[in-house]
């Protein structure tokens, strides 16, 4: 496979992650700053965080707010502070791109999809793309016929 290979279509930014302590302050934040829609805060328990996803045009912004400080977003708070955590791209094909991406030898945190917030998602380790942390989306009801 090369990087050129049809296998998996990357669409546009599906949304930008971003680590808070509070997704209550984040939302005022945006929200007087950018206008952001209201948006409900989803409690994911499983995956250690609290986590909002405000519409932002075609894009949106999801905050992560840590349940367990020794998670990874309570982790990357203690050794970062608040801010960008990561980038989150659409993709049609989450297999065949981490397929494709395993032929390519790039590194990647997980090496098989799993259920995310968003629809199925795997992550790319930050030393893959210039020390970001990039992630792919399948959103539900986006397979490929």
């Amino acid at each position: 496979m090369t990087p050129g290979d049809a296998s998996c279509t990357v669409g546009h930014l599906d949304h930008v992650g971003i680590a808070v302590t509070s997704v209550e302050a984040a939302l005022a934040v945006f929200s007087r700053l950018l206008d952001a829609p209201e948006a409900p805060i989803i409690e994911a328990p499983e995956a250690g965080l609290r986590a909002a996803l405000v519409a932002q045009g075609q894009t949106r912004i999801e905050f992560l707010e840590p349940l367990d400080p020794d998670g990874p977003i309570g982790r990357f708070i203690a050794r970062h502070g608040e801010g960008l955590h990561h980038i989150a791209f659409q993709v049609d094909d989450i297999d065949a791109k981490l397929a494709q991406l395993k032929a390519l030898d790039v590194p990647l945190l997980d090496q098989e999809p799993r259920q995310g917030l968003t629809g199925r998602i795997a992550f790319l380790r930050p030393e893959a793309a210039h020390h970001v942390l990039v992630e792919l989306v399948q959103p539900p009801g986006r397979e490929r016929p």
